[in-house]
């Protein structure tokens, strides 16, 4: 028997261990694994959406807030990777610092995990009421909403309530449409606009390092989800191989992809009436300037369906580390019960739904625009985010270290992730930034708080 077959072999043993809680197992091919990622990063939003609100905090430092952002991120998902490649699991990096880190550690990382995922369903479904305005208000139709917001939550609890295959498959075509056309108008305008450098995004003209630092940590948020392919532990084919290649390979080519659009949409804007933080529908002007206004009209309908993508993608991650969490006794057990047709976390799909849906209909009702909560509710998810990440480096430190098999590199890399995801988080707290922002860690720390005595208290009862 060669070495690779004992790989193989090792590998299935190591997956036929992991239990699978009740969840379809192996029916999920190496692309559709690779879906959920790409789906959560929901990469087509990015250019339509974040970088305007980027573009508003640090001007021409844009690109190189994007090009920071791709490099921390690239290093946490390669500490990822290194997890991945070990065991498979349902609760994505949760279950990894509950294997390496003390239990209120690991309690921290799923809480700050769960939150993440839920605030960006919330984020998403804003992207959603922005989008579906667009249309909306071209027409002169009124429509609640709440009653949106309703559509995009209820609709994604249905999808991933009934079927995680068919789930995967939506995903996957939405996005890659989406991606493609918005990568035609870029390319369009940077020939348009000839082979050379813009001066002004490679000087960094009128930018400050405050400004990209601020810049930087709403980058991220464009990133958030790339490790969601995790939670598929149990319902990808060859978990221990498909699994950690999505993560780098959604990170890396959502980098790549990010850097290029934002060059090409500052580029784009140069001159135009309107600049590009105050655009509703970017790329609704620049493909009238690439000659292809139907092109726009097409992107911000791929658009608005990728935002129900990312919201569904959001709904099956956080339902997955719900199940989870129920399992270990950080949430009630009957969050941890699968649907016996279906094979799905039904309960669990249900309640991260609700909860993604009450603020966004809160916050809308009050009369906040899409734009708007998904920039607020974006920012808090960021929050649990890199919380979330800063706990998986430091567990791979832990978990090499306890095995004998933390060399130099992997010490430094778990290093590297740690300092670039604090940095991150520190740099959104100081300077204060203008209100809101400056609220929401108050948010995140009192939710993580309460989540934290609610996990004392239930130990207490266990004890008792």
């Amino acid at each position: 028997m060669d070495s690779s077959t004992v790989a193989t072999v090792s590998d299935e043993a190591k997956t036929a261990d992991s239990p699978s809680y009740g969840l379809r197992q192996h029916v999920l091919s190496p692309l559709e694994t690779l879906a959920q990622s790409v789906s959560l990063i929901a990469p087509s939003t990015t250019p339509t959406l974040t970088v305007p609100l980027v573009f508003a905090l640090c001007g021409a430092g844009t690109g190189l807030a994007y090009l920071i952002a791709t490099v921390a991120v690239v290093l946490v998902a390669l500490c990822v990777a290194s997890f991945a490649r070990e065991s498979a699991s349902p609760g994505s990096l949760y279950s990894y610092a509950h294997s390496s880190l003390s239990p209120a550690w690991s309690a921290v990382t799923a809480w700050a995990l769960f939150f993440a995922y839920v605030t960006t369903a919330s984020s998403v479904i804003g992207g959603f009421l922005n989008y579906a305005y667009v249309f909306l208000d071209e027409y002169h139709l009124h429509v609640s909403p709440v009653l949106l917001s309703l559509v995009a939550a209820g609709g994604a609890m249905w999808v991933a309530y009934r079927d995680i295959k068919v789930s995967a498959e939506l995903m996957l075509w939405i996005e890659a449409v989406s991606v493609c056309l918005v990568a035609f108008v870029t390319g369009i305008t940077l020939w348009k606009h000839g082979l050379h450098f813009d001066m002004s995004q490679v000087r960094l003209k009128g930018v400050s390092a405050q400004q990209v630092r601020m810049g930087v940590m709403l980058a991220i948020f464009s990133f958030v989800g790339f490790e969601s392919a995790t939670t598929l532990g149990s319902e990808a084919r060859e978990p221990l191989k498909t699994i950690p290649r999505a993560v780098i390979q959604s990170a890396l080519l959502a980098g790549v992809f990010f850097i290029v659009c934002t060059y090409g949409e500052v580029l784009g804007f140069r001159g135009s009436p309107t600049t590009l933080d105050a655009s509703a529908a970017p790329f609704h002007y620049l493909s009238a300037q690439a000659g292809v206004r139907i092109v726009g009209t097409v992107i911000d309908v791929g658009v608005l369906i990728s935002m129900f993508a990312a919201t569904l993608a959001c709904v099956i991650a956080a339902s997955r580390v719900l199940l989870l969490m129920a399992h270990h006794g950080l949430a009630p057990s009957r969050f941890g019960v699968t649907h016996a047709r279906n094979e799905t976390p039904g309960l669990a799909s249900i309640l991260t739904a609700v909860l993604a849906f009450l603020p966004v209909a809160v916050i809308a009702h009050r009369g906040a625009s899409g734009a708007d909560i998904y920039g607020w509710m974006g920012t808090l998810a960021v929050f649990g985010f890199l919380t979330t990440y800063t706990m998986a480096a430091i567990a791979l430190a832990v978990h090499l270290r306890r095995e004998r098999r933390l060399t130099l590199a992997k010490g430094l890399l778990a290093a590297a992730a740690t300092l670039a995801m604090v940095a991150a988080l520190l740099g959104s707290i100081f300077p204060v930034p203008p209100a809101p922002y400056r609220y929401f860690p108050y948010i995140y720390g009192v939710y993580l708080v309460l989540a934290m005595g609610w996990y004392g208290l239930s130990r207490q009862r266990d004890r008792a």
